[in-house]
């Protein structure tokens, strides 16, 4: 199982973001992605998740071999992709485990149904990891939730799908550096040699508590340059200044 993104292309509003962008992230492995404002890092993840605010304009995504960029949002999921939001949207009037459950519930056969004795003690399992109240269960998805509440919920959300293929869109955006370390928690405990992660950030400091494999800068629609966990600690030292080189312009 590996996502390999190859030549992609996409717009919004008709300005080019994606710039023929290449990048393979086998599973087991887990690779970040470091970028100047403006360089597509958060397009690239919406791409790949369906959103409709984009037009691709060449290329491919494929998921194990099998091309996603033909596939509708709801079939993505189903096909193993999740999303963990920069800003997590609210669902007012609908509770987490309802929320959750529904969402299991969708991706079983036709005709089977969800055990709840079963389905409380994961979700509770995993909220234990999450260090999340108990009450949560029973309050609107994201509604008057903190920012680092709203970012626990994700990642409570996407260890209960458990889905072959993690995106984390800024994950860190508004955590203070105890809400960091819990989520980080919970995406370790998904670590496995069959799934795989994107992590996408501005900052070094998300990377010391999730460890990459590979860790990759973008700019101006394309991967300009890879290399090991140590190359986010040069960015973090020396910025992108190496970006305006004649070579990358």
């Amino acid at each position: 199982m590996s996502l390999v993104v190859s030549n992609l292309k996409a717009s919004i509003d008709d300005t080019p973001i994606l710039k023929g962008l290449n990048l393979e992230i086998p599973k087991g492995e887990v690779h970040a992605i470091m970028g100047p404002n403006g360089s597509g890092k958060s397009t690239l993840s919406k791409v790949i998740a369906g959103h409709d605010d984009y037009e691709v304009n060449g290329g491919s995504v494929t998921l194990n071999g099998e091309d996603i960029l033909e596939m509708e949002i709801d079939e993505r999921s189903r096909a193993g992709i999740f999303l963990a939001f920069q800003y997590p949207a609210e669902v007012p009037g609908v509770s987490n485990a309802n929320f959750i459950r529904a969402a299991l519930q969708a991706r079983l056969p036709k005709g089977e149904e969800l055990d709840a004795v079963a389905y409380y003690k994961d979700l509770y399992a995993k909220m234990d990891i999450l260090e999340m109240d108990r009450k949560f269960t029973a309050r609107a998805v994201n509604e008057g939730f903190s920012g680092g509440e709203k970012k626990r919920n994700e990642i409570l959300q996407m260890m209960m799908l458990d889905p072959k293929f993690c995106i984390l869109d800024e994950t860190d955006s508004g955590l203070d550096i105890d809400a960091m370390k819990v989520v980080a928690k919970g995406v370790n405990s998904m670590r496995s040699s069959e799934r795989g992660f994107l992590v996408i950030t501005h900052y070094q400091r998300l990377l010391d508590y999730i460890q990459p494999d590979v860790v990759h800068v973008m700019a101006d629609g394309q991967i300009v340059k890879s290399g090991g966990k140590e190359l986010a600690l040069e960015l973090e030292a020396s910025g992108y200044e190496f970006l305006k080189e004649p070579a990358l312009a």
